[in-house]
This record gives C-alpha cells, structure tokens and sequence, in this order.
C-alpha cells in the first residue's frame, strides 16, 4: 500500500470519515513490520485496538439477591397507625373553653379590651394616611397636567 494513501486514511480516520473496510486496511498497515517512521506514533493505537479486541471478561460477577423488606414495612406502618389511633381515641376533647363567660360582666370587660387594641391598630393605619395626603399634594404641585 502506498505511503500517501496511508496519510490520506489516517487524515480521515480522525475526522471520522473512514469506512470499516478502510479501518481494517489502517489496522493491517500498522501490524505490519514495514511502517514508515514518521507514521510509528500511530502504530501503539491500533496495536491497542487490536490487543483489546481479543481480551475477553472471565471474572465471575457475584449477584445480589434483594432482601424482603416489604413485610417489616408493613409492620412499621401498623404501628405507626396504631399508635396515631391510639392518640386521637385518648384524646378526650376538651369543649369547656369556647371562648364564652359565664359572668356578663367579664365579658363586657374582656369585649372593651378586644376593641381597644383595634382601635389602636386601626388608628396606627389612619395616621399614615395623612403623610399619603401630603405626598399626593405635593405629587400634584410638581407634576402639573
């Protein structure tokens, strides 16, 4: 085979245009004893492609068996729901406090209080409108329309 057309073929293997049948003639060459010495870089790759295509795997691969645990998940998830059921059936409802008085007169006071903190609160929120005020006047004088 002709030295230029070696050249020609490893050019296109490495832009992977080559055929399989031009790999092999690649393959052959760099087998061979007469490869010329500004192309012996190339001869340990195919000598590898070559050596790595013979190795076979003879190990043995040890397999796993999956181990069960479906029926202690199970069980798990009894426990757990018994025991939730076991707290909510303890439980015993507690319909003492509704929030009612029996006296009308703590009710009146507990009532005055809840409005006063309201109050307050409402007041806070209608103090800051007056600085909307102010910003919307002022808002209107610089940007005349």
């Amino acid at each position: 085979m002709e030295l230029r057309e070696i050249e020609i073929l490893i050019d296109k293997y490495f832009d992977a245009e080559t055929s399989i049948a031009e790999e092999n003639q690649l393959k052959m060459y760099f087998s061979s004893h007469d490869v010329a010495p500004h192309l012996e870089q190339y001869r340990p790759m195919f000598g590898y492609f070559a050596h790595e295509k013979n190795q076979r795997f003879e190990k043995t691969i040890p397999l796993k068996t999956k181990k069960q645990y479906v029926a202690w998940l199970s069980v798990a998830a009894s426990v757990v729901i018994l025991f939730g059921v076991f707290t909510f059936i303890d439980r015993q409802p507690n319909d003492n406090d509704l929030g009612t008085f029996d006296d009308p007169e703590v009710a009146l006071r507990e009532t005055q209080k809840a409005l006063n903190m309201l109050s307050q609160n409402v007041n806070k929120g209608a103090s800051t409108i007056g600085y909307l005020e102010e910003y919307e006047s002022s808002r209107k004088t610089i940007f005349k329309k």
